[in-house]
């Protein structure tokens, strides 16, 4: 049997680097060594005995308290108007001078139209506050009737009430009065009567009292003018002066 020998290229080469890393290592090693042998430079210090006559010593700046200064206050500046309102006030005033120098019939009879609404809304107005004086002056006259009218009737019930008033003669001789409240009802009858205040004789309030009761049915206004509230009580004062007898 016949041998062989195969080379095997790659074993070479992996020698020759090898090889090569380790002359790169010796020489690293070996310039490292020659640097730190190397002296180190020498440094020259001069001593003087005394400072030359040109030098100078500057000084060194005092720090002086000074109040801190304030920059100048600026008043804010009005943002100009943006461009969009400047563009809407430009439309308007275009508007309106076009308005203005507007002739048309349409823009003449819109004028009168408004013209005749402005006239319709103050006559109005006018009727409105003539009407509203009328109603004061009546609900016056009316107040001035009724008052006329409650008047009248008030009368006519005192006069009524001392013609029926008896007492005696002992009682005619000093002006005494008394003040009676009495309730009527509509139809003119006497539903209560209270001496509010003696007149200090007895025997004059009570002919006074009798007379209230003894007249009834008392005088009242006719129905229609709706009156009863004023006479459904009445406060009445009677004066012996005053007597019919």
């Amino acid at each position: 049997m016949n041998a062989y020998v195969v080379a095997e290229p790659y074993k070479i080469s992996a020698g020759a680097l090898a090889l090569l890393v380790h002359v790169i290592f010796f020489s690293l090693l070996f310039f490292s060594f020659s640097w730190q042998m190397q002296a180190p430079q020498g440094m020259v210090v001069e001593i003087w005995d005394s400072l030359p006559a040109d030098f100078e010593v500057q000084a060194q700046p005092q720090l002086v308290n000074q109040e801190p200064v304030l920059a100048p206050k600026v008043d804010s500046v009005p943002a100009a108007p943006a461009a969009a309102d400047i563009e809407l006030k430009n439309k308007k005033k275009l508007k309106a001078e076009k308005l203005k120098a507007d002739n048309s019939p349409s823009r003449k009879l819109a004028e009168k139209r408004a013209e005749q609404a402005e006239r319709r809304m103050e006559e109005v107005e006018r009727q409105a506050q003539s009407h509203a004086q009328a109603q004061k002056k009546a609900q016056m006259e009316t107040a001035a009737a009724s008052g006329k009218v409650i008047d009248e009737y008030v009368g006519k019930i005192r006069a009524k009430i001392r013609q029926k008033t008896v007492w005696s003669d002992s009682a005619r001789s000093a002006d005494i009065k008394a003040k009676f409240d009495v309730t009527l009802l509509p139809n003119g009858d006497v539903l209560s009567v209270s001496l509010a205040k003696s007149s200090g004789n007895v025997a004059y309030d009570d002919a006074v009292e009798r007379a209230i009761r003894k007249a009834q049915p008392l005088p009242l206004p006719p129905a229609e003018q709706n009156l009863f509230n004023k006479f459904r009580e009445l406060h009445l004062t009677f004066s012996s002066a005053e007597s019919g007898q």
